[in-house]
C-alpha cells in the first residue's frame, strides 16, 4: 500500500485525507493540537449543548465545496443557512447593511447622494464581473477610491482595510476586495453542533476508509532520504512514506523542510500573513438588542490604541444561533487581526479580556462587569494572508522541489479569503494531484499550481 503523511488536520488537511483514503491510499494525518479542525476547531464549555468555534466562522450560500462535500457525507440535513443582520458602526450609531435589502441599507448610510450612487454601482459591478486578474494589479485603496469617490471610501472601506490588515492596509489588491463582495450572500451557514461537529464527522469517514488521525502529534522534520521516500520525524519517531502533504504555514513549512531551496522558498518567505486574536464572553443578557450578529468596528489607525474602539468587530453569536444551544449563554465574540508579534498575542490573557471588556458598555449602556460569567482568549499568529500587487505570481505551486512533498495552505487560496470552503477545494485539489502522481510510477517536483 502506497502511504502519505498529512500535516495539519484542519479542512485542508481532512479532505485531502478523505478523497485519498476512498482510493485505498494509507493515510496518516498529523495533528499538534488535541482535536481536528485547526482553525476552524471549536470548544465547548460544561454548560453547553453545542460547541462554539474559537474563531468566529460561517459559511455563504455560494460555498459549493463544503457544501458539496457536506452532502457527499450525507449530511446536508444538518446545515442550517438563517439570516442574521449585520452591520457597520459610523458615528456611534448602527447601521445595518442589507436590512431589510442592500439597496434600502445603502440608501440609508450616511453619504451624499452623489457618493451613494456611486458606492451602489461600484459595487454592484464588482458582485457581477467574473475577470478578478486586473483587480489585482492596483490596491484596493487606489481602486476604490477612483470608482467609487473619496468620500465613499473614507468613510466605509478604508477603516475597514485598516482594520482587517493593519500597517498593509493600502498595499491589499483589488482582487481580494472583489472576491469578498462577489462571493458574498446574506444567508449564513453553519453546522448542527458547530463546525467542530463538522470536522469530527469529516475525521470519521477518512478512518472508516482506513485512514490513521494521530492527535497531539507535533511533525518535527521532513526530508527527502536518498531512496526516494520522504521521511517525517514525529513524537521521537521516523516514519517513510511515498508522498507528504503539508497545510501548515508557509513558515512552518520552511523550518520542517529544511531542504527547501530556491525560488520556491523566496516565494515562501515573501508571503506575509497577519494573526488574529479573539476575547469570548458569555454573558448573562443580550448585548447588542437590535439583533446585529456581526458589527465590523473603525479602525483610524492600525495601532488600536489611539483607534475608537481596541478590535475590528464585535460578533454576537447568539443573535445568529439560538442561545438555547449553549446554556442560555449570550455569546459574544472581539475579534481582531493583528502583525505576528503585536502585543495582543503576548499580553496577559486576564488583561487582554479587560482591555475588550471595557468598551462593551459602548454597545449597550445597560452593560457592567456582573453580566459576565466566563470568558476565553485564543489567539493565533497565522489567520490571514496579505495578497499584496500581483500576488498570484508569488504564490508557490502545489508541487514543491523536492518530489513527493507538497505544500497546501491557506495562502493558496487566493484570490478568495481564507476559509473552510477553499480549504476543502485545496485539499481535494491536492489530493487529487498526489493521486496522478502516485498512478504516474512516482511523484516528481514541479511546478504545478492553482491561482
Amino acid at each position: 500500500m502506497q502511504r502519505v503523511a498529512i500535516i495539519g488536520a484542519g479542512a485542508t488537511g481532512l479532505a485531502a485525507a478523505y478523497d485519498l483514503a476512498r482510493q485505498g491510499i494509507g493515510v496518516d494525518l498529523y495533528e499538534a493540537g488535541a482535536e481536528v479542525g485547526g482553525l476552524a476547531a471549536g470548544f465547548k464549555d460544561e454548560r453547553w449543548e453545542w460547541t462554539l468555534e474559537k474563531f468566529y466562522h460561517h459559511w455563504f450560500a455560494s460555498d459549493d465545496a463544503i457544501l458539496g462535500l457536506i452532502a457527499e457525507l450525507g449530511a446536508q440535513d444538518r446545515v442550517l443557512f438563517p439570516r442574521p443582520t449585520t452591520s457597520l458602526w459610523l458615528n456611534g450609531k448602527v447601521y445595518p447593511m442589507d436590512r431589510p435589502n442592500i439597496v434600502v441599507a445603502n440608501l440609508r448610510l450616511p453619504l451624499s447622494w452623489p457618493a451613494k450612487i456611486r458606492y451602489g454601482v461600484t459595487g454592484l459591478y464588482l458582485r457581477l464581473t467574473r475577470n478578478w486578474r486586473p483587480l489585482e494589479k492596483v490596491t484596493a485603496e487606489r481602486w476604490l477610491q477612483r470608482a467609487m469617490g473619496r468620500e465613499a471610501y473614507e468613510t466605509l472601506w478604508r477603516s475597514l482595510l485598516i482594520g482587517k490588515f493593519g500597517t498593509y492596509y493600502d498595499q491589499v489588491n483589488m482582487a481580494w476586495m472583489w472576491a469578498r463582495i462577489y462571493k458574498r450572500t446574506p444567508r449564513l451557514g453553519t453546522f448542527v453542533g458547530g463546525f467542530q461537529a463538522f470536522l469530527e464527522l469529516l475525521a470519521e469517514h477518512v478512518q472508516q476508509h482506513g485512514g490513521r488521525v494521530h492527535l497531539n502529534s507535533s511533525v518535527r522534520q521532513i526530508e527527502r532520504r536518498a531512496d526516494g521516500k520522504l521521511s517525517v520525524q514525529v513524537q521521537g519517531q521516523v516514519e517513510e512514506f511515498d508522498a507528504v502533504i503539508n497545510t501548515t504555514s508557509p513558515q512552518a513549512m520552511l523550518r520542517l523542510a529544511p531542504q527547501l531551496e530556491g525560488a520556491y522558498a523566496e516565494k515562501l518567505r515573501s508571503l506575509q500573513s497577519m494573526g488574529a486574536v479573539v476575547v469570548i464572553f458569555a454573558l448573562k443578557h443580550q448585548l447588542l438588542r437590535d439583533g446585529t450578529y456581526w458589527l465590523s468596528l473603525p479602525a483610524s489607525q492600525p495601532d488600536k490604541r489611539n483607534s475608537e474602539f481596541p478590535f475590528l468587530a464585535l460578533v454576537e453569536h447568539t443573535n445568529y444561533m439560538d442561545a438555547q444551544h449553549y446554556g442560555g449563554d449570550h455569546l459574544v465574540y472581539c475579534g481582531d487581526y493583528v502583525v505576528p508579534d503585536h502585543e495582543y498575542l503576548r499580553l496577559d490573557e486576564q488583561e487582554l479580556a479587560a482591555r475588550f471588556q471595557r468598551v462593551l458598555s459602548r454597545f449597550n449602556t445597560a452593560f457592567d462587569s456582573t453580566w459576565v460569567r466566563k470568558w476565553w482568549v485564543f489567539r493565533t499568529p497565522y489567520a490571514q494572508p496579505v495578497p499584496l500587487v500581483n500576488h498570484s505570481q508569488r504564490l508557490p505551486d502545489l508541487r514543491t522541489p523536492i518530489p513527493g512533498l507538497y505544500f497546501a495552505s491557506m495562502s493558496q487560496v487566493y484570490p478568495w479569503d481564507r476559509g473552510t470552503n477553499y480549504a476543502v477545494e485545496m485539499g481535494r485539489d491536492v489530493a487529487a494531484l498526489v493521486l496522478r502522481d502516485l498512478a504516474g510510477g512516482g511523484v516528481t517536483g514541479g511546478s504545478v499550481g492553482k491561482a
